[in-house]
């Protein structure tokens, strides 16, 4: 029979040990935060009928789904996204559930796109969102929860620029252009990728604007200043519609919020130019950058969607929330030199190389184990300094090396890995030590 050749679809990928370690740590950084806010997992299924996906993301997300048929017979997808099954899911359970309804979910989801750097076809998303509620408090608290998140991922260089899609909304219903919002929002949101001419030019194919139209609309998008200088911009660009008048009224109150909840103004812009481009969001849009690779793109972006349960049930279901790209954040990381290098997850490790006592070295492992250090025990009698090259090189902290003389003795060497440093320890002594040499390690 002949060798299949190993290897992967083109957007798809094998995570090894020490990345996958470092995006494991990521990840419990994220679930302790958005905890501490008081948001619930849950889990929706990668497969869901055709027609609860399609048709609620763009025309974009709906060629790059991923659609067939199954043994079946019936139409199904993959989800392109965790927003929409959790409408569904919201719809299906909300008496259960009750409302407001704070979740969290971290899983893949598949989009037959072009790949570069950072963005795969299957890819890892960590999201959070607060379903059931209209309220302004739950729009601050999300850019609170996405600041708060990445001050305890240890990053420091970052801003979260948000915005308001009943700006936008409410020019166009000046210029009169506002039955054709979706198309004018899918070519804004082109504009950090291909300048301002060429969204002027799609802006003139894709929406039929004028040239004074299109001007209006990027004269909104390239908007700056500080917070305070756009907003008082704004309202001479946006006009005073309903729409203008209640976008800017929330940019006010989110802005006075996130200020209230400790957020520094260096770490939230007020960014007109977001207009994010699936069709769903309604309100408060963001994306989160990185200042030292601003060219990887957001890696933490969401807003308001308040009607998209509608299409699953006659009860209100307002949402909001945000969704953290774990591969293009990993990536990020990995370019910033900030990836832990140490592949493994246990920190202490015992060679095991006296041959006839390997009952002694199971039991004490667990006795280690039991008092609350994490054990790896190396399960041949190999020599020792193979087995301590394996340590260095899986990145272990600590290495406990028992040998015949040292059981006899009732003690044990305890070697820093890091420092090439030992010390020898009884045995009575040994858990309290390797803790405090764990913790100065820190």
């Amino acid at each position: 029979m002949s060798i299949i050749q190993p290897r992967t679809l083109k957007g798809f990928r094998d995570y090894l040990p020490v990345p996958m370690a470092a995006r494991e740590r990521v990840l419990e950084v994220a679930r302790s935060v958005y905890r501490s806010f008081g948001f619930v997992p849950i889990e929706t299924p990668v497969l869901e009928y055709s027609e609860i996906l399609f048709g609620k993301g763009g025309e974009e997300s709906d060629r790059q789904m991923y659609r067939f048929e199954d043994n079946g017979g019936r139409d199904v997808a993959m989800r392109f996204d965790l927003t929409v099954p959790l409408a569904r899911f919201a719809a299906q359970h909300v008496g259960t559930l009750g409302t407001p309804f704070k979740r969290y979910q971290v899983g893949p989801v598949w989009r037959g796109e072009n790949t570069q750097r950072g963005r795969y076809r299957e890819f890892v998303q960590f999201d959070f969102d607060t379903i059931g509620t209209e309220s302004l408090v739950a729009d601050v608290e999300t850019l609170v929860v996405v600041h708060d998140l990445f001050v305890a991922l240890d990053i420091s260089d970052f801003k979260i620029h948000f915005n308001n899609r009943d700006l936008l909304n409410g020019l166009l219903e000046r210029l009169g252009l506002l039955e054709r919002g979706a198309s004018v929002l899918r070519a804004l949101d082109k504009l950090p990728k291909i300048g301002a001419d060429a969204v002027r030019a799609e802006l003139h194919e894709s929406s039929a604007a004028t040239s004074e139209q299109a001007d209006a609309i990027l004269a909104l998008a390239e908007l700056r200043g500080t917070n305070d200088e756009v907003l008082a911009a704004l309202p001479a660009i946006v006009g005073e519609s309903p729409h203008a008048v209640t976008g800017l009224a929330a940019i006010k109150t989110v802005l006075e919020g996130v200020r209230a909840a400790g957020v520094a103004d260096s770490r939230v812009r007020l960014d007109v130019s977001i207009a994010r481009g699936l069709t769903y969001y309604t309100g408060t849009v963001f994306e989160t950058f990185l200042e030292d690779l601003p060219s990887i793109g957001s890696v933490c972006s969401g807003g308001r969607y308040d009607d998209l349960a509608s299409l699953y049930t006659k009860q209100r279901l307002p949402g909001i929330g945000g969704s953290l790209g774990v591969d293009r954040l990993m990536a990020a990381i990995d370019e910033l030199g900030l990836i832990d290098d140490r592949g493994a997850t246990a920190d202490v490790f015992i060679p095991y190389f006296a041959k006839d006592r390997i009952n002694d070295y199971l039991s004490l492992a667990e006795r280690l184990r039991k008092a609350g250090l994490s054990v790896e025990l190396y399960p041949e009698p190999r020599k020792l300094g193979a087995q301590m090259k394996y340590a260095d090189r899986r990145g272990h902290r600590l290495a406990i090396v028992v040998g015949d003389r040292e059981w006899e003795a009732g003690t044990a060497q305890i070697k820093d890995l890091a420092s090439a440093t030992a010390q020898e320890v009884a045995f009575a002594n040994l858990v309290e030590r390797c803790a405090a040499l764990l913790e100065d390690g820190v």
